[in-house]
């Protein structure tokens, strides 16, 4: 394993979170819009860290912000044994194993302390490299979904993908 490790995220993280999400390929593979505003990020980092929220860093041992992956429970009283998770690794940090870590920690979370029977996500049918990541913690494609997200000016497909824990499939 590289020099990183895995903490939570905190309030004092929204400029790093800023830079993170200003990434061209962490824009392009997210529904984040480019050039995001540190003001923007100093809003969204109170609903990220809200109940039911749960947000994770990868840091390397200076504390600079590889990567970031979150679960958010769903507020519908139906759906509480479900969580959404979202993820984004820096372009220059990819393929390095930050994904992967923070994949073993959320699912860790999801597992043994939150109680879920199921995890879902949406991913841009292109995003090769992800949905490999997902495929390789028992993630399955359950469906398209079809033009959902505008992306570059155009309305794209995205990958409906869900996991279940054993003996609830």
């Amino acid at each position: 394993m590289k020099d990183f490790r895995i903490r939570n995220v905190e309030a004092s993280d929204a400029a790093a979170l800023r830079e993170l999400m200003a990434d061209e390929g962490v824009v392009r593979n997210t529904l984040q819009l480019p050039n995001p505003s540190l003001r923007h990020w100093q809003k969204n980092i109170q609903h990220l860290l809200a109940e039911g929220c749960h947000q994770l860093a990868c840091v390397d041992a200076a504390g600079r912000l590889l990567g970031h992956g979150g679960l958010s429970r769903f507020p519908e009283a139906g759906k509480r044994h479900c969580l959404a998770l979202g993820m984004a690794v820096g372009k220059e940090h990819r393929g390095q194993g930050v994904g992967s870590a923070l994949m073993v920690a959320l699912m860790d979370l999801a597992d043994n302390w939150l109680g879920a029977r199921r995890i879902e996500l949406t991913v841009y049918p292109d995003n090769a490299a992800g949905i490999a990541l997902y495929r390789k913690f028992g993630f399955e494609l359950e469906g398209r979904l079809r033009a959902v997200a505008l992306r570059d000016g155009e309305y794209q497909d995205v990958l409906a993908m869900a996991r279940l824990k054993e003996g609830w499939a």
